[in-house]
């Protein structure tokens, strides 16, 4: 799956994990099977890193935490690559081919789990730090201010800066209500194509992205997504969250949703100076497109339809075809 298209043409510009290949097969008793194989170093890293988030899931004793995993088959070494074997998860449709109603209730089924496991004490700290990350209020403000040095050092348009430096100083001065809400366990990628769903089962397939974090922060990717992919489903969620949930889970969310917002624009921006020809000027309407997501979640709007699908249009008419099959039931 990941051997052709732009997440294959990208890794090289934007990965911190290094390059990895992710193929299909089947093992040795005929069980479908995803392989994922390395020969970097830093894949091998994320690699083993994702093996111990796995692992460590099902010994955390201080919560309801209820992920389901794909079987692991094999995890070796040969001929200078790192290999982890995994049963493959099939599915009988995609995510964004359920209900409306199947698609609101498994993610907030999905967030809620996430929610069930905080860390408050130094001896859950102390069982866990060592294998997920941890983000508080300042680790945010870190990362949110080393994407806008970037930004300012990229040479975007005066739009683009105002409106970033705007929600940098949003952050800022909002970090007592961000590190309320820290100390959860988190996924940072929580998106349709890293989970599949089989009998109302939901299996996790990336256990790389969990951190200990603000527990808006999967909700924040999630709807950001959906911005684009389903703005009924987004909608119904906020609702949830605005019916439901105190005021200042409220202004966390939106807190998350600025935070990965400019990380998404400062990701495109980044790929500008390695990019040529169609991918170019795709990223290009990409970096385009988020600000313009950025500034009406600023003013606490949707961004307009029309916006949505004008990109939709230009993504469409500069994707590869290999992207293009790539796509094809990923979500």
């Amino acid at each position: 799956p990941h051997t052709e298209g732009e997440r294959f043409l990208m890794q090289n510009i934007t990965t911190s994990g290094g390059k990895k290949m992710i193929l299909l097969g089947k093992h040795e008793d005929g069980t479908d099977v995803v392989i994922k194989a390395t020969r970097e170093s830093a894949g091998k890293e994320e690699i083993a890193h994702e093996r111990k988030c796995r692992q460590a899931l099902s010994n955390i004793n201080f919560s309801y935490l209820d992920f389901h995993a794909p079987i692991e088959r094999d995890h070796l070494s040969e001929a200078g690559f790192y290999i982890s074997i995994q049963n493959f998860i099939p599915q009988d449709k995609t995510f964004l081919n359920r209900s409306l109603e199947e698609q609101f209730n498994f993610a907030l089924q999905a967030f809620k789990i996430q929610e069930g496991a905080r860390a408050t004490t130094a001896t859950h700290y102390k069982n866990i730090a060592g294998i997920f990350g941890i983000r508080n209020s300042l680790d945010y403000k870190k990362l949110v201010d080393g994407f806008i040095e970037t930004l300012k050092s990229s040479n975007v348009s005066a739009d683009i800066l105002v409106t970033t430096t705007t929600t940098q100083t949003i952050i800022h001065n909002q970090l007592e209500r961000i590190e309320q809400y820290c100390g959860f366990i988190t996924h940072t990628d929580f998106v349709p194509h890293n989970f599949r769903i089989v009998d109302d089962t939901l299996y996790l397939l990336d256990f790389s992205s969990l951190q200990l974090g603000n527990k808006h922060e999967s909700w924040a990717r999630f709807l950001n997504f959906m911005t684009l992919y389903n703005r009924d489903l987004e909608s119904l969620l906020v609702k949830y969250m605005i019916d439901n949930r105190a005021p200042e889970e409220i202004e966390s969310l939106k807190l998350m949703r600025l935070f990965r917002l400019i990380e998404i624009i400062t990701y495109y921006v980044k790929t500008l100076p390695n990019s040529s020809d169609d991918l170019l000027e795709l990223n290009k309407a990409r970096v385009k497109f988020w600000h313009e997501v950025l500034q009406a979640e600023i003013q606490d709007t949707r961004v307009s339809e029309e916006i949505v699908n004008k990109y939709k249009s230009v993504r469409d008419s500069l994707r590869s075809e290999s992207e293009k099959r790539r796509q094809i039931n990923l979500h």
